[in-house]
């Protein structure tokens, strides 16, 4: 009989050519994957190279206008030295100035040559086109003034003009001469970067222009809204825009693209060779693969299966194979660590995600999605949650007074008292720094307010810390669903809101009202940016000198604040400052005011400033801690109470005029002088002031700035200055905006002024250099 194959060794090479077949298709798999990222890679880099090429391309293109520029601005020199020219110029020989143009425009292959007046008005042009070139004047000559030279379109023509100022000795006007900027400008970039220029010009309410280009089909250019990626003749290209005209109604835009194509094309070669070598790989992989598919394959199809389940999350079933003793034994070891240290790793990243590590309590995280879970199991028709958010009061106090680990033993004290209160089903969590949240299951407002009052009485006993009994207040917030919000985020946010009314109201707690909510999600936005513009320095201080009227020097500076928003620019005070004042956030604005003022006063005395005042609000007045914290500032800087002036509004004063006039007393009393700011808009009078401590009287900017056409005003500002003086007080006047209004106040015998006839508010290096330039350049008048 003739010999069979036995069934066994069949299936076992069956197996092994399937191995073998699986294997060889992996590591194609691996080698497509490999080819699309150096695809990806290759590309990517491209765009990068295309883009610095692009960058570089940007600079160049600066230098053929700034050659450009050059050429015109020598013509124009030697135009505005000529003798004859400024002879006929002194004369106003209008021919004589025409002729001298159109030599001069002519010798310089200028399209344009015109001479201004001092005011920088059209007077005479070389051909005439005066009519084309007046309508882009107004907005040329002053980027010509500030820059020398600047680009616009003239009669929808794109020109480059510089202007040359014409003295003799003393300025009697300007020659203006312009180049037209043609094609040629394209194709020399061109061939200096190898990108395509293409001039744009987008009239306000037209469709865009192309003027000029080195393209052959450009008119996708004059679309492209951004920079970016464009198909210009079905080809990718990349395109970066250059401003050359600023703002006017006809701005000019320069848009240099190169292609991709073009940038891609050495890499191709590289990945020719890169595929031959893949394939002769494969290729003994595949003759490789058939002998050592029995003993591989299986135990690496165990780890594979194992990796999948380490990627399902299941990290409690240990690997096999780990006893082998070669490679595949190594690779199962390695696989079982990385289990074990991802399961591990995985329980922490649960236990950071979801809980509060000081406390043990839920952190902000699992408390909003307990909240909205809350809300999606409830019925609206019958049932209520609340949730109360809590901020302890003088935290910082603690921290700064008694260290961190005392902070840290305090919050976790606080924690287990409200743990002690809780109801069963409610959930406390610690949202961050000192606030706490608690949900309560099917209560209302009024169940959560009298909660609330008990929370309260049971933060009445201090809490002991090393030996130290801390008195414990908070400031409560309080909102309801379904009254106060539909959703999880809505209601969490309309509780903080309460709470900072409750805050800004000496504590307590505090139901939401939609009367406190002063603007609704702008309001919370604006609050998070606030904050985040606090701690990653983005307030700016300002300085605006005072000037002492019988001396004629700038003695003191009023400080001020101001943003700069990292993508809105420079934000002015009245965009933040009344909503920080709403939300009781001015109270750390006025401390980040002062502490910055403090660390610059040694140096400010040395330039001769003698006091620095600084605004108090409302809430600051209400704040009882305000002179521990203004001493605490002061001794860090080692700076002088004396040398402030701390300026507080009537309106401050008359809403609590007993709390406030007891801070004044405190403030009086650590050295520092007291102003009561924009007097007279008020209802307070100076027989009342006279019972304050206060030194300085500051008439506010409006009656000073009408003065000079308001009789009425005048006679206020006057009698103000001879009451103040009668009761020892000195006066300020704020709003000096002309030297008229300085010499008027000088002539009543008021003491220092302020505003910006002197000089505008300045940060703290401008105003330096302003102080060392003030005795030589200031103001007629002191």
């Amino acid at each position: 009989m003739p010999s069979k194959t036995p069934w066994w060794r069949f299936d076992a090479w069956r197996l092994s050519s399937r191995m073998a077949l699986l294997s060889l298709l992996l590591l194609l798999l691996v080698q497509a994957a490999g080819f699309a990222v150096i695809g990806t890679s290759i590309q990517r880099n491209a765009r990068a190279q295309l883009a610095e090429q692009l960058a570089v391309g940007e600079r160049i293109w600066g230098r053929l206008l700034d050659q450009r520029a050059a050429k015109l601005t020598q013509g124009a020199t030697v135009l505005a030295a000529d003798y004859a020219f400024r002879e006929a110029v002194g004369t106003h020989d209008n021919p004589t100035i025409v002729s001298a143009l159109d030599n001069h425009g002519a010798r310089i292959d200028a399209a344009v040559a015109a001479f201004l007046d001092t005011q920088q008005r059209l007077v005479a042009t070389a051909d005439g086109s005066d009519v084309a070139l007046q309508p882009v004047l107004a907005l040329l000559a002053p980027r010509l003034a500030q820059r020398g030279s600047a680009v616009a379109a003239v009669g929808q023509r794109p020109f480059q003009f510089v202007m040359v100022p014409m003295k003799a000795p003393l300025l009697v006007g300007y020659v203006l001469m312009g180049f037209a900027l043609d094609a040629s400008l394209a194709e020399d970039m061109h061939a200096v970067s190898g990108l395509d220029a293409t001039l744009v010009l987008q009239p306000a309410g037209a469709e865009p222009r192309v003027l000029l280009s080195s393209l052959k089909s450009p008119q996708a250019l004059a679309q492209v809204p951004a920079d970016g990626e464009l198909l210009i003749d079905g080809a990718p290209h990349l395109v970066r825009s250059i401003p050359l005209s600023g703002d006017g109604p006809q701005p000019i835009v320069a848009r240099l693209s190169g292609s991709l194509a073009r940038a891609v094309a050495p890499y191709r070669s590289l990945q020719l060779v890169l595929g031959g070598l893949t394939l002769l790989g494969l290729l003994l992989f595949g003759l490789g693969s058939i002998w050592t598919a029995r003993r591989v394959t299986q135990p690496l199809r165990s780890l594979a299966r194992a990796s999948e389940r380490l990627g399902r999350g299941d990290y409690d079933a240990p690997l096999e194979h780990t006893q082998r003793r070669d490679e595949i034994g190594e690779l199962a070891k390695a696989f079982d660590h990385m289990r074990v240290n991802i399961a591990a790793q995985q329980g922490e990243i649960r236990l950071l995600a979801y809980w509060d590590r000081l406390t043990g309590l839920p952190n902000r995280v699992q408390f909003r999605d307990s909240v909205r879970a809350a809300i999606g199991r409830a019925n609206s028709a019958r049932d209520h949650l609340a949730v109360l958010m809590l901020d302890l009061d003088r935290f910082k106090n603690v921290n700064d007074a008694l260290g961190y680990a005392s902070g840290d033993s305090l919050l976790k004290g606080v924690a287990a008292r409200l743990q002690q209160a809780l109801r069963p089903g409610d959930l406390l969590a610690r949202l961050g720094g000192d606030e706490f949240a608690l949900l309560m299951m099917g209560a209302d407002a009024r169940a959560a307010a009298a909660w609330a009052e008990q929370l309260m009485l049971a933060f009445e006993k201090p809490l002991t810390l090393d030996d130290q009994a801390v008195d414990l207040s908070a400031g409560i917030g309080i909102a309801c669903w379904p009254e106060h919000a539909n959703d999880a985020d809505a209601l969490l946010s309309r509780a903080e809101v309460a709470m900072y009314a409750a805050k800004a109201h000496t504590g307590g707690a505090r139901v939401y009202d939609p009367a406190i909510d002063t603007a609704s999600a702008q309001t919370l936005s604006l609050l998070s940016e606030l904050r985040h513009a606090l701690e990653h320095g983005e307030l700016r201080l300002y300085l605006q000198p005072k000037i002492a009227l019988a001396s004629g020097r700038a003695s003191g500076a009023e400080a001020l604040v101001r943003w700069q928003h990292p993508q809105r620019g420079l934000v002015p005070p009245m965009q933040f400052i009344p909503f920080a004042e709403q939300t009781g956030f001015i109270r750390r604005i006025t401390l980040w005011i002062f502490e910055e003022t403090a660390r610059h006063q040694v140096s400010l005395r040395l330039l001769g400033v003698e006091r620095i005042s600084v605004n108090l609000s409302t809430r600051d007045l209400l704040d009882h801690e305000l002179p521990d914290k203004l001493d605490e500032l002061l001794a860090r800087h080692d700076a002088q109470a004396a040398g402030f002036c701390l300026e507080i509004t009537e309106s401050a004063i008359m809403d609590d005029p007993q709390r406030a006039e007891a801070t004044l007393n405190r403030l009086a009393e650590r050295g520092f002088k007291l102003s009561i700011d924009d007097y007279g808009t008020g209802y307070s009078s100076l027989a009342y002031l006279q019972r304050l401590p206060v030194d300085e009287l500051k008439i506010d900017k409006a009656f000073v700035m009408a003065m000079p056409g308001d009789a009425g005003a005048a006679t206020i500002v006057r009698s103000t200055i001879d009451l103040a003086h009668n009761l020892g007080l000195t006066v300020v006047a704020e709003g000096v905006e002309n030297s008229g209004i300085l010499e008027q106040l000088r002539h009543l015998h008021c003491d220092d002024a302020q505003g910006y006839h002197m000089s505008k508010p300045l940060p703290v290096g401008e105003f330096t250099a302003w102080m060392a330039q003030w005795p030589t350049n200031r103001p007629a008048g002191p």
